[in-house]
């Protein structure tokens, strides 16, 4: 199964002949590393990397997104191969679900109904006494079937989140990582860093699932469409959140395979240091490469492949051939 490659270091993204290399100085000598393009299913760069159009056009040719972050670890952009699978047909009722409203809201309201779920879901597996989120599960869960509008829909889940985040305390058993309110730009100590890169991260892989169907990424419900920016991605990522990312965090922190020592410092330890990010996404990957019995499929599929699942029962509905039901873990 083809694999996502993560650049950490500073270095150069060759291709000689029909291999791509990856290429760092290191005590004065090149080091090369291969990597065989028939394994890459997408590439996310951390380091500073020198990249030629003949490297480029090479991977385009074989569909492989590269996904670009900055030193602090912030998403900066996608390079995106020219998409081959499209279908028009499809993208008129992806915008025409988008353009009636009613349509629009039971999409958005899909979102929120997987994400609350799973919020939920981690609340009850970790022992948390069910009166400390009973506001969540009996005052601000029912709202979200009552709103009309996306902004509405968005208000309640920011009070479920909020609720959420607070019990985060309950959960997280190292005072370091306190939780006293999320802060997204920019995070302002370690849980919150954890959080934005973690999420960040999930956004790409999500926007890779996506473009390898037929969805555009640009049309969105939850999220409004806006320029420069691949909004749909954000939309499924309210589901996979909860799902993904927030276990990740807990499990990392409690057995104290991070600790404050993978944090920078001189920021505060606001930013994950390139030895956290290894941790982290060491244990992303294993995490999506994790599988379950898929219950309809009567297969094995990987957490990866519920993502990409998603994305076809997205395209399922807006067909007509089925109406789309969020993820929600059964087991």
């Amino acid at each position: 199964m083809p694999k996502r490659f993560y650049i950490n270091s500073n270095g150069r993204l060759k291709r000689k002949e029909n291999t791509i290399y990856f290429e760092t100085e290191q005590n004065g000598e090149t080091a090369k590393k291969v990597l065989p393009v028939n394994d890459i299913d997408s590439i996310y760069v951390f380091g500073e990397l020198d990249i030629n159009t003949k490297a480029l056009n090479y991977l385009s040719q074989y569909d492989i997104p590269i996904h670009f972050y900055n030193y602090y670890g912030y998403y900066s952009g996608s390079f995106l191969p020219r998409k081959k699978n499209v279908s028009g047909s499809l993208l008129v009722e992806q915008v025409r679900h988008y353009l009636e409203e009613r349509e629009r809201q039971y999409l958005a309201i899909s979102f929120i109904e997987g994400a609350v779920f799973h919020i939920l879901r981690n609340l009850k597996k970790n022992k948390i006494p069910e009166e400390k989120f009973e506001e969540i599960e009996k005052e601000f869960y029912p709202k979200v079937f009552e709103t009309n509008t996306p902004e509405e829909l968005m208000a309640v889940e920011g009070n479920i989140r909020d609720r959420y985040y607070q019990l985060f305390n309950e959960i997280i058993k190292n005072p370091d990582f306190y939780m006293k309110k999320r802060e997204k730009r920019p995070p302002d100590n370690p849980i919150n860093a954890l959080i934005s890169f973690g999420n960040s991260i999930l956004y790409n892989t999500i926007l890779t699932e996506i473009y390898r169907t037929q969805l555009d990424p640009t049309i969105s419900y939850l999220h409004s469409p806006q320029e420069k920016r691949f909004s749909l991605s954000l939309d499924l990522a309210e589901i996979f959140k909860p799902f993904i990312i927030d276990p990740l965090i807990f499990s990392l922190i409690n057995t104290k395979k991070i600790t404050l020592k993978d944090f920078d410092k001189d920021l505060n330890f606001a930013y994950l240091n390139e030895n956290g990010r290894k941790k982290f996404l060491k244990a992303y990957e294993e995490r999506l490469n994790k599988t379950i019995k898929h219950r309809k499929l009567k297969r094995k599929v990987s957490y990866r492949q519920l993502i990409r699942l998603e994305c076809y029962k997205l395209i399922k509905h807006f067909i007509g051939d089925e109406d789309y039901k969020p993820f929600k873990a059964w087991w």
